[in-house]
């Protein structure tokens, strides 16, 4: 591969700390990173200044703020300004400065709430969004439609992924504001610690939800990049440019907080409140587009909640 010059946007981050190993694990050398503390992507003008110094080939623009259901309700001012101003920074300055390629994360919140299961990109702004995370989807709908917008203008070639739920290392596990695997992951090791006889979970149990692991995620965005345009071009449209990125399985949140207490070792009793909201119904993402352009998915469910239980005991456990 050659040795372009390459920024990762929000490294610190789960999906990017992910890109920084598949591209480090590919002999990748020449990548530059920065800090929030380094380089506030909200700031339009330090935007601007990186961009003209350091001039990349290629961006992976994963920096966002996200959180789960709890996170999106509280803050969504902040969930639809911060990821809006950093999207329209980054992908702006990368097209002043003749960046060719970039590759924009998005969320498969993006898709209406009740769009036809499994969901195929064509279903995207076909319906109603989900209220709690409406801020946020509206947010990384702006961000397709940003790269889309300047391909068509400027003949860039600013590509887009569509992840499902992804989690493992490097994961939020924010007692309140994560999503919902390490939020599960947390609230079980503490009842095991604690010797809790049962734990209580938000929602009724039965939303459906799509995982994927991380690493899996980075493996798929970098090889999306790296495809010729040719072939890219023939599994997208011009106003339709973005490509789902799953597993293709999903599992009830019910049989998911079993499969985390499994892994942990809680015996204790698992309950739900169904007073408290599910979100979605169910969200399990067509990657119909992505196998056909020669990517899978390598690790299983069960394989990944250990890895990312491990994780969570090497970085937050006490």
């Amino acid at each position: 591969m050659s040795q372009q010059k390459i920024y990762v946007a929000g490294h610190r981050g789960m999906v990017g700390s992910a890109i920084l190993r598949v591209l480090e694990s590919q002999g990748q050398t020449n990548i530059i990173t920065r800090t929030h503390a380094e380089l506030d992507l909200t700031d339009q003008a330090a935007v601007r200044a990186f961009f003209e110094v350091e001039k990349p080939d290629q961006v992976y623009l994963a920096a966002a703020k996200v959180g789960g259901i709890h996170a999106n309700n509280t803050y969504p001012a902040e969930f639809i300004y911060q990821n809006l101003m950093i999207e329209a920074n980054i992908i702006h300055a990368a097209h002043t400065n003749g960046v060719q390629k970039l590759l924009f994360l998005g969320s498969s919140c993006i898709y209406p709430k009740l769009a036809p299961q499994p969901m195929r990109e064509d279903a995207l702004l076909t319906g109603t969004l989900e209220a709690t995370n409406e801020p946020y989807a509206i947010a990384k709908i702006a961000g397709i439609k940003l790269c889309e917008s300047y391909n068509r203008q400027y003949g860039r070639d600013y590509r887009s992924v569509m992840p499902t739920n992804l989690y493992g290392p490097g994961d939020n596990y924010h007692p309140e504001n994560s999503h919902v695997i390490p939020a599960l992951i947390r609230r079980l090791h503490e009842a095991k610690v604690n010797n809790a006889e049962s734990v209580l979970i938000w929602g009724s149990g039965t939303p459906k939800r799509e995982f994927l692991y991380v690493d899996d995620m980075a493996v798929a965005s970098v090889h999306v990049m790296n495809l010729d345009k040719l072939t890219y071009d023939q599994h997208v449209l011009p106003m339709l440019s973005h490509i789902n990125v799953g597993c293709g399985q999903d599992i009830t949140i019910r049989e998911l907080a079993e499969a985390i207490g499994k892994v942990i070792g809680y015996t204790g009793e698992i309950s739900f409140d169904p007073s408290k909201p599910d979100g979605t119904p169910r969200k399990l993402m067509d990657s119909t587009r992505l196998n056909a352009l020669g990517w899978q998915a390598k690790v299983a469910l069960e394989e990944g909640l250990v890895r990312a239980y491990q994780d969570f005991v090497a970085k937050v456990s006490p």
